[in-house]
């Protein structure tokens, strides 16, 4: 299949990328390379997708750049429209995989029109590009803040999801309404996937397997929020990188006509970790005791959060199986080698 990509450079569209070329697909990457986070690790990504001399200076807007591998790049923000539209209008995708977002709960307290411009309006965009260019599945990263306030473990996708308390959240719930409207009115598939907690090589500055690894190798303390009395269901990337690829791979199945236009799955590990827990894995494989600022809670997060993924292993065959021990080590692994440390 001619499969699109968005947020190719970052994290997970950077590993799903990987895979689906692996697999043979033809893979389009598209990401805008936004400075939220140190830009020289989304250059690194492209660098391992095969991209050539990957850095700022060879990338100016809609310059693209290929290798033998199947593996195009387009530099380009989803909220040009016009100039996404052309894109689709130009490469006919059969599946479109939509993981480019402006991520994070807090940052959104600081800058809220970054998560209009790109989870809103880009997020529509890519709707209207599937809907006027034959998509026939557009598979979209949701994410599991939508509950929001919820007590209820584990979270199900039949809970109520109307209380928000992140306008990040706000924007993942909007676009799987948004979502659920093109399904009716146009007929195409989307998918939506509630990621949960996701970490592994290759993962974000600003996520806390990230932060955590960082200042305990430089002997500096780490802020744990909530004094600790946090759970997450953290997710290895390899098994949320399956699961992806078994959702945009789906046009192959006998089963695929048969399934509704419009879905919605957690993709986590099925479990819930206690923040503690995860600090002490780090510290196992480390051989150091890290010093724990304990802070109270922040604004925008929420204690608890549990994925039942029964649904997906249902459908898709889901399996998630790492232990979190096994992904912090092979985190570490990459962080040690990625930074020479």
């Amino acid at each position: 299949m001619k499969i699109l990509v968005t947020g190719a450079a970052g994290f997970i569209g950077f590993h799903v990328c990987k895979s689906l070329l692996s697999h043979g697909h033809e893979v389009l990457g598209l990401d805008n390379i936004n400075n939220y986070y140190d830009t020289s690790l989304k250059y690194a990504r492209l660098g391992m997708l095969g991209v050539a001399e990957a850095n700022a200076s060879i990338f100016n807007k809609l310059s693209s750049s290929s290798n033998s591998h199947g593996f195009r790049f387009v530099r380009l923000d989803l909220s040009d429209k016009e100039s996404l539209l052309a894109l689709f209008q130009d490469e006919q995708f059969d599946v479109v995989c939509n993981l480019a977002a402006q991520a994070g709960v807090r940052y959104s307290l600081e800058n809220p029109s970054a998560y209009i411009d790109s989870n809103i309006v880009g997020f529509l965009n890519i709707l209207e590009g599937c809907r006027h260019n034959n998509v026939k599945h557009l598979v979209y990263a949701s994410s599991s803040s939508v509950y929001g306030l919820n007590k209820k473990v584990p979270f199900e996708t039949s809970d109520s999801v109307d209380h928000p308390i992140s306008l990040y959240a706000a924007s993942k719930k909007s676009n799987e309404l948004m979502a659920h409207t093109y399904s009716h009115l146009y007929g195409f598939k989307t998918t939506g996937l509630r990621f949960f907690t996701v970490y592994g090589p290759w993962g974000r500055p600003d996520m806390a397997m990230f932060l955590f690894t960082k200042a305990i190798l430089n002997n500096q303390p780490i802020n744990v929020f909530n004094r600790g009395k946090m759970e997450r269901d953290f997710t290895y990337i390899d098994d949320i990188t399956e699961g992806v690829v078994r959702i945009v791979e789906d046009n192959y199945t006998k089963q695929y006509d048969s399934k509704p236009l419009y879905k919605v799955y957690n993709i986590g590990n099925n479990n819930s970790v206690k923040l503690i827990d995860f600090i002490e894995a780090i510290e196992q494989k480390l051989q150091v005791k890290a010093q724990k600022n304990m802070m109270g809670m922040q604004p925008g997060d929420v204690e608890r959060t549990w994925a039942n993924v029964d649904p997906l292993i249902k459908d898709y065959g889901y399996s998630p199986n790492t232990t979190i021990q096994e992904g912090v080590d092979a985190f570490i692994d990459w962080y040690r080698e990625f930074y020479n440390v």
